[in-house]
């Protein structure tokens, strides 16, 4: 990896002072407007600056200590030239480099030791502790885990196509990918390519979606003809492998509080042949009263930290704290209590997060089970980062008759 242009340093400068210093700007969406303002920009280019990017923000915590101050507006210079020394990436000396003490950053470097665990995973210090706590021991495994970066997932859209005839049509675009084992959807690329060029995709022959959240839709156990509700169906990530899973059979009503979000859900469904999906934005309580005990399946993909995937959004991290989790735990409890009232007696439900705290995950399953005598756990399941995917939890919920 090397920075040798000066207009890649611009651009990854800037894409972090907007990521770390604007209200409500996430990664994926600076990077991806950046690289679209810059259609001069080859492959190699491209690369350079998300992987620099990325990386930055994830071990923004650790770079701040090689620096000896906190990332401010006006030092974010500073902490690219910090970053290509900690990786040892090769890089001009630009103007906007000049004055830069690298020897400071330097001395600290040869150390090879950091002070603190948090530093050392390069999480905020009430992160480290809130690890420790609900994981024990296992939490540094898991938190280095984290700091990898993710892989790229396809999921083979079974109403167009199979995993091994989508890998025969993206090798005609040039992208590499294969199999992966115990998850029937799931192709793998060999290495991170801008996918949504390729003709496969144009023709709605895959999503992209981690091996992890696959599982999601096979858990729920749905069948052909059921009526299946999607309760935060976001962008449509699973309620598209829901529809692909009931061959297009059936109905699934897809439910939101964020117009924008079912607008591209909608846009997604017709560019997968997915006819079956019925969106409705949650506007009032209404929506959720007429749904009443009309559902054989029901989705909650709860709103939750996150933590679960800080491979793919590890400014997530520098974007939440404690108040936050503690704000969205109460909010979960609400969510079950009041959508769970959706399920048919005798339906089954799945309570989703991509978090990995037992407080946001079989704790609040357990609680909900204490107050709701009318349904029983079937299964749970928890996938941590350490497996390889991201961080998942779900448990299959019964309604009993």
């Amino acid at each position: 990896m090397e920075l040798i242009h000066r207009n890649l340093a611009i651009g990854i400068h800037d894409a972090l002072q907007e990521t770390f210093f604007e209200k409500n700007k996430y990664a994926d969406k600076v990077i991806e407007r950046l690289l679209k303002s810059h259609r001069k920009w080859g492959s190699q280019d491209r690369a350079v600056v998300s992987e620099i990017f990325y990386n930055i923000i994830r071990w923004k915590r650790r770079l701040e200590y090689y620096m000896g101050e906190s990332v401010k507006p006006d030092n974010v210079y500073k902490l690219i030239v910090a970053y290509c020394l900690y990786s040892k990436t090769n890089y001009k000396r630009f103007e906007e480099f000049e004055g830069i003490k690298i020897a400071d950053i330097t001395t600290k470097l040869k150390k090879g030791t950091v002070p603190t665990k948090s530093i050392e995973y390069s999480i905020p210090e009430w992160l480290a502790e809130t690890l420790e706590k609900e994981l024990g021991p296992i939490w540094e495994k898991e938190m280095k885990a984290l700091n990898e970066q993710a892989p790229t997932v396809l999921r083979a859209n079974s109403l167009k196509t199979s995993p091994k005839e989508l890998i025969s049509d993206l090798a005609d675009d040039n992208v590499v990918a294969y199999t992966v084992r115990n998850y029937p959807d799931a192709v793998q690329l060999e290495e991170k390519k801008n996918v949504f060029l390729t003709s496969a995709f144009k023709d709605g022959l895959f999503e992209v979606q981690d091996a992890t959240s696959q599982k999601i839709g096979y858990f729920l156990d749905v069948k052909e003809g059921q009526r299946v509700v999607d309760a935060c169906a976001g962008a449509g990530g699973k309620t598209l492998h829901l529809a692909a899973l009931m061959r297009n059979k059936g109905q699934i009503i897809a439910l939101d509080i964020y117009e924008w979000k079912l607008a591209e859900l909608k846009r997604r469904a017709k560019r997968a042949g997915a006819h079956n999906i019925e969106t409705r934005m949650i506007s009032d309580n209404k929506v959720i009263k007429r749904l009443h005990e009309k559902a054989d399946r029901l989705l909650i993909d709860a709103p939750c930290s996150g933590l679960g995937v800080l491979k793919r959004n590890p400014d997530s991290k520098w974007k939440i704290d404690q108040a936050f989790i503690d704000r969205i735990k109460t909010e979960q409890q609400q969510i079950l209590q009041d959508y769970s009232k959706i399920l048919k007696k005798g339906g089954k439900m799945v309570y989703a997060t991509c978090s990995i705290l037992p407080s946001e995950n079989n704790e609040q399953v357990a609680e909900f089970l204490k107050n709701n005598l009318d349904f029983k756990l079937i299964k749970d399941e928890k996938i941590m980062p350490s497996q390889g995917y991201d961080g998942f939890y779900m448990a299959l919920i019964e309604r009993l008759a």
